[in-house]
């Protein structure tokens, strides 16, 4: 009976030796306190890493919230404040929260914060002016500068009478520093040219506050500055730009250089190529004694520093003589920012003075600047008659049909720099003012412009210039039964943030009699100059 209970005993024994799984267990007193340790390190670590996961997420939050403050309000549109992130590290798990941190910063990074686009007042002008000149040409530059808008400097070559009136239309003047230490060695030139070659960088040592551009002219040029504005937001100011064009006059480029700016049409030089070039530009000038002028040493100086021209077509030398009419009316498809030599050509529009001419200009300029002077081109089938308008300057009518290939190219109104020179020394093509007595353009020059605010367009009026014609035996209508000719057009101020195009125009029907009405827009699709 002993033996019976023993034996059982050991069974039970044997047993209770074993784990569920069937295998045996090891006793001692060395064994027993392994389990616990290490369930408190497996507890301790788990916390650890929890606890430093949720700090580390919860400062990715802010140092995103800090770094980016328009995320938020981008995504719900309102600023989360700090509490509500906090709020929602303690009921959000860290995944989804790890993810709500990566989908804030891809946001920030596709939204950068972009510089605000150029505007008049980060645009300083320099502007060369003669003392000799200064009481007929300053009337120029009060035609395009508004003191309270814009910032520049007159810079003379002598002191000159500055009235109270001048102060309110005019820039402030300035005296040139003394420039008798450069050598001049060019016997057809002046040595002027130095000191107006020094103008950009004594412009820039004034020190002037947030300068992106400095824009460079003469006391007769006219600048459409809303369509300057309209260039210099193409270009980077934070890079070296020197932006500009060329002479009109292919001899003058072939004597100086295709690639220099011709500063009476004006030039702009970027913020940093400014700085560039003051600190190097006097050791530069006395390398160049035997240049003829300012543009071509400043060229020179651009060449040094590495820093190409920058072409822009709406800058206007207009090396030439006589009438412009015919650049104007078949202005190139770019925006108009300059005129120059306004002394030395005729008035743009006939019958008045130089500057009574400008002015009358800039009335469709203030209405729709982007459109001055563009031109296009359509066809009354009805008659067999062409029609060419320069918005804001002039509309012309032709006997015939004449393609737009012809028809965009300038004609010969004017005469070369170099009178002895002919139509092939010009640096575009040009066409003859006609080529039978017949296909001599009417031309109806504008008179009159206003905005329609009912139908938010321009209404502007084209009187005939009333000249002579020949006597023309073509059996068609004939364009001088018209008087008048009334353009509509709609202000177009983002005309130049599309690809380069010319506007249609389009013949309307007329209620009165001897006049014309075209509207003028926006080529719609599938729309052709053609007949």
């Amino acid at each position: 009976m002993k033996d019976a209970k023993k034996d059982s005993e050991m069974v039970w024994d044997q047993i209770q030796m074993r784990s569920p799984s069937g295998n045996p267990l090891v006793l001692g007193h060395s064994t027993r306190p392994i389990p616990k340790l290490m369930v408190w390190l497996i507890l301790f670590v788990s916390v650890t890493y929890v606890v430093y996961t949720l700090k580390l997420l919860t400062a990715s939050v802010h140092h995103t919230s800090d770094d980016f403050p328009f995320t938020l309000s981008t995504r719900t549109g309102i600023t989360s404040p700090p509490s509500i992130l906090n709020q929602t590290a303690e009921t959000t798990s860290p995944l989804l929260r790890h993810r709500d941190v990566r989908e804030k910063l891809a946001v920030a990074v596709q939204m950068p914060n972009k510089p605000k686009p150029t505007e008049i007042q980060d645009i300083v002008f320099g502007v060369a002016a003669s003392s000799k000149l200064w009481q007929q040409r300053k009337e120029y530059i009060k035609i395009w500068y508004k003191p309270n808008k814009m910032r520049g400097v007159v810079w003379l070559d002598d002191r000159v009478k500055y009235s109270p009136e001048d102060k309110q239309t005019l820039p402030p003047v300035r005296v040139s520093s003394d420039t008798s230490n450069f050598a001049y060695t060019n016997r057809q030139g002046h040595r002027s040219a130095i000191r107006i070659s020094r103008i950009v960088t004594e412009t820039l040592r004034l020190k002037m506050d947030n300068v992106r551009w400095f824009v460079m002219g003469d006391d007769d040029t006219v600048f459409i500055t809303d369509n300057l504005i309209r260039i210099l937001r193409k270009y980077d100011h934070t890079q070296y730009y020197y932006i500009g064009s060329l002479s009109e006059s292919h001899i003058q480029n072939i004597f100086f250089s295709y690639g220099m700016a011709y500063g009476g049409g004006g030039f702009a030089i970027s913020y940093p190529l400014a700085k560039a070039l003051a600190k190097m530009q006097d050791r530069c000038i006395q390398r160049y004694p035997g240049l003829y002028g300012s543009d071509d040493r400043m060229q020179a100086c651009m060449a040094e520093l590495g820093v190409p021209l920058t072409k822009e077509l709406g800058f206007h030398q207009y090396d030439v003589y006589g009438n412009l009419f015919g650049l104007l009316a078949a202005h190139p498809v770019t925006p108009l920012v300059s005129l120059h030599h306004l002394d030395v050509v005729e008035p743009i529009f006939p019958n008045v003075t130089r500057v009574e001419a400008l002015q009358r200009l800039m009335l469709p300029v203030k209405l729709d600047s982007a459109g001055i002077m563009q031109q296009s081109i359509c066809y009354d089938k009805s008659k067999s008659w062409t029609i060419s308008v320069s918005w804001g300057f002039a509309v012309q009518i032709f006997r015939g049909i004449f393609s737009p290939r012809e028809i965009e190219m300038p004609s010969r109104t004017f005469l070369n720099w170099y009178r002895r020179a002919d139509y092939t020394a010009y640096a575009f093509n040009t066409r003859p003012v006609s080529r039978n007595p017949c296909q001599k353009p009417f031309v109806f020059y504008m008179s009159k412009v206003g905005m329609d605010s009912e139908l938010n367009q321009t209404v502007s009026e084209y009187e005939r210039h009333r000249v002579p014609h020949p006597p023309c035996r073509w059996k068609m209508a004939n364009p001088g039964a018209l008087e008048m000719v009334i353009v509509n057009k709609k202000p177009d101020p983002h005309l130049w943030d599309r690809s380069p195009r010319r506007n249609c125009c389009r013949v309307m029907e007329s209620k009165e009699p001897g006049t014309m009405v075209v509207n003028v827009g926006v080529c719609k699709d599938g729309e052709v100059s053609e007949v």
